[in-house]
């Protein structure tokens, strides 16, 4: 069931066009193997295809029956699985569970990816069981705005190279924050990028894009927290001077239940900002 919901010149010279990451060949670039199980939000999210399933987003556990991913992912028949370090493998870490209801965000735009609101919740067939290596993820205040070069991990399970195969094994990758004042440049992502994203990277030895839908996880005082929906990236190439990883601001969406969410959807609505 598929329910809807909620959650300028720019370098013509290169002609850069934002592209959401599933649609680029780059995953995690210049990243490394997560330790096992240090990101325990992190899910994949798989697609059923002639009888197998197959990774093709990720996402983040923020609620033991609720999944956070972006809009642009949710298609199809889908499973997620969590606990998982090696999704090629059937661990006795992994936990997997169908998705029975998905939420999108009612402003959402499938054909421009730099029109925002790039962000959906999945509910899941039953409540996951908490342990260590299935932990719920922590989010943001309301609003909350992270400043220029603030620590950040992008994880997801990527390519070793621009254009490499996807790797069986979790990875991770630094990518410091870009405040909007940087981001917003004309020589950056200009007007593409709104004030619900977030920016991350943009340089040649910061890594690159992440799984879409996967989490932007920023060190606040000591804690990881969900900043960031992996959501677009450059068109050219990974690593592309100028032109971060762009994600849909988590921050942006908490706070007061907007008056036109589906009346069955406001508990949900307080459960996810609590």
């Amino acid at each position: 069931m598929l329910t809807v919901f909620w959650f300028s010149p720019v370098l013509a010279e290169q002609n850069v066009k934002p592209q959401y990451m599933e649609a680029l060949q780059d995953r995690v670039v210049g990243g490394s193997v997560a330790k096992p199980h240090a990101w325990p939000w992190q899910i994949s999210l798989q697609y059923l295809s002639r009888g197998s399933y197959y990774h093709n987003c990720g996402g983040s556990l923020v609620r033991r029956g609720w999944v956070m991913t972006a809009a642009h992912c949710v298609f199809g028949v889908w499973r997620v699985v969590l606990g998982a370090q090696k999704i090629t493998a059937n661990e006795p870490t992994q936990q997997v569970v169908r998705v029975t209801n998905i939420y999108i965000h009612p402003n959402w735009d499938p054909n421009n990816a730099s029109s925002g609101d790039d962000i959906a919740l999945l509910r899941l067939s039953s409540n996951v069981t908490l342990n260590s290596y299935v932990q719920l993820a922590s989010l943001p205040k309301p609003g909350q705005i992270l400043p220029n070069n603030n620590p950040c991990y992008i994880t997801g399970w990527g390519s070793t190279q621009t254009g490499g195969p996807l790797s069986d094994v979790l990875k991770q990758a630094y990518l410091p924050v870009r405040n909007y004042e940087t981001c917003s440049r004309s020589d950056w992502w200009g007007s593409i990028v709104k004030k619900t994203m977030v920016c991350a990277g943009g340089s040649r030895n910061s890594g690159c894009s992440g799984d879409s839908g996967g989490p932007l996880n920023c060190k606040v005082k000591g804690r990881y927290y969900v900043h960031g929906v992996t959501s677009f990236g450059s068109s050219l190439r990974c690593n592309t001077p100028k032109k971060p990883t762009v994600f849909t601001r988590v921050s942006a969406y908490i706070g007061i239940c907007p008056k036109n969410y589906p009346s069955k959807m406001t508990q949900l609505y307080k459960w996810i900002n609590k």
